[in-house]
């Protein structure tokens, strides 16, 4: 196996592990038996547990921010706000052990790389959206940032909650939650919809 090789397969079996088990509980030892090296080969690619852990959070954390930002693609701020959730949504269904490592807790030595820090990273981007659908409106666009992480956070917490119940169907979840951030509680539609082209 080339060093190249070695690195994806420790990639792989860290990223299963740390899914399954957490960081804390998941191992050097552990990582090295499942790819059948010694400890020290797992040393020499990433100096350890803790920058196996950071390649793995880097990657999973480009990832979900690639997809949440190329879903972009609507004219309709609704329409922006049902892609975002779809690919907040599509990631969790693709990538569920990915998930599971961006949102379990993150070495407290690690300052950066946290499912916060993503949130944050995604917040930014959709802050551009309100800020210019705010001044249309007449509202104050320095308020975008603020709203840009409440509707961030309500989707990315919606997102942990359906990793595990998977009910109702992603559509259903996706109508809701627009339905909610776009209607707020007093607006609200009895029978929420969907606008854009996509449906599931």
């Amino acid at each position: 196996m080339s060093g190249k090789e070695r690195r994806e397969q420790l990639l792989d079996i860290g990223r299963s592990l740390f899914a399954e088990r957490g960081y804390d509980a998941t191992s050097v030892e552990e990582i090295a038996a499942k790819a059948g090296v010694s400890k020290p080969v797992v040393y020499e690619h990433f100096g350890g547990k803790e920058g196996l852990y950071a390649v793995v959070v880097d990657r999973e954390m480009q990832l979900l921010l690639d997809m949440v930002t190329g879903s972009l693609t609507g004219g309709h701020p609704r329409e922006l706000c049902e892609e975002a959730a779809f690919a907040l949504l599509d990631y969790i269904e693709t990538s569920t052990d990915g998930f599971r490592i961006l949102t379990r807790d993150s070495p407290v030595t690690q300052s950066t790389g946290t499912f916060a820090s993503l949130i944050g990273d995604i917040a930014n981007q959709v802050e551009d959206i309100l800020g210019l659908e705010f001044k249309s409106r007449g509202y104050d666009p320095k308020l975008a940032p603020m709203y840009a992480q409440m509707l961030v956070g309500m989707v990315a917490l919606t997102g942990q909650w359906w990793l595990d119940v998977r009910k109702p169907k992603k559509a259903e979840v996706v109508a809701h939650l627009v339905n909610l951030a776009w209607h707020g509680l007093e607006g609200m539609e009895r029978r929420p919809h969907l606008v854009g082209r996509r449906k599931q």
